[in-house]
């Protein structure tokens, strides 16, 4: 009976060691100080630049809701409006200077340029920071993605390729024409590259649109999409109070009009 017991006794102390351990080996794992070797090389994939040796990387494409590259225009509001009201009536008001010897490349810089040196063109910045659901080729290349046009409001998808890309277009919302006429050739050389690659000057817009605007002032041109002339409007305010330009009388009454409906 005595020798039973022992066993009994044995065999319950055995058995509460293994649930110990077992107990001890799963929360080791749970906390993560340990990992399967599926984690090790779902981790070394992860990393960058963590390709096998003597393998080039490639180009990958990742699709994904766009996060900003550049900061994003402002919307508008009454307040907003109220300040580019006051903006406005502090703008110098003259005439347009000729546009003899306005050359784009020249005068503004190749398009695109990477003025805020984070690796991307402007291009592609802002079509990243305007469509949804874009696809990329690499960290800046976007290849496709879906657009709202501000100035119509429409639904364009676009697709990178020599027949496409048209669809989608980048306007500057103070033209680089009209900037050049109203002062920038009083720019430096600097100051009109930024000007030309500045994002609160930049949209992703319909292509019809931006071909219909060509160099226009709010006197000449505005977007169809009436519900957005207030933003429009005040971001052409903003850009020439930035870069010190002035507005002619017809384009001042144009942008008086359309703020004070805001």
């Amino acid at each position: 009976m005595t020798s039973r017991r022992r066993r009994t006794r044995a065999t319950v102390q055995s058995s509460i060691v293994t649930l110990v351990l077992a107990l001890g080996v799963w929360a080791v794992f749970s906390s993560g100080v340990l990992s399967t070797g599926a984690d090790a090389t779902t981790s070394a994939a992860s990393t960058p630049g963590a390709a096998s040796s003597g393998t080039a990387a490639r180009p990958t494409v990742t699709t994904s809701t766009p996060t900003p590259a550049t900061p994003g225009p402002s919307r508008a509001s009454s307040q907003s409006a109220a300040a580019a009201r006051a903006t406005l009536a502090g703008l110098p008001v003259k005439g347009k200077a000729p546009a003899t010897g306005y050359d784009r490349e020249a005068d503004f810089g190749t398009p695109w340029l990477d003025v805020d040196h984070n690796g991307c063109d402007t291009r592609n910045d802002v079509l990243a920071r305007d469509l949804t659901e874009i696809v990329r080729q690499g960290p800046c290349k976007v290849l496709s993605g879906d657009l709202v046009s501000p100035y119509t409001g429409g639904e364009i998808t676009f697709v990178r390729g020599n027949t496409t890309s048209t669809l989608v277009q980048i306007d500057h919302v103070v033209a680089l024409e009209n900037a050049w006429r109203t002062g920038a050739q009083q720019l430096s050389q600097a100051e009109r590259q930024a000007l030309a690659n500045d994002p609160e000057n930049l949209f992703a817009v319909d292509g019809h649109s931006n071909s219909q605007k060509r160099s226009g002032d709010a006197a000449t041109w505005l977007p169809a999409a009436t519900g957005f002339r207030c933003e429009y409007v005040e971001h052409q305010v903003e850009v020439k109070a930035e870069y010190r330009l002035w507005v002619v009388p017809a384009e001042r009454d144009a942008m008086e009009r359309v703020l004070s409906t805001c």
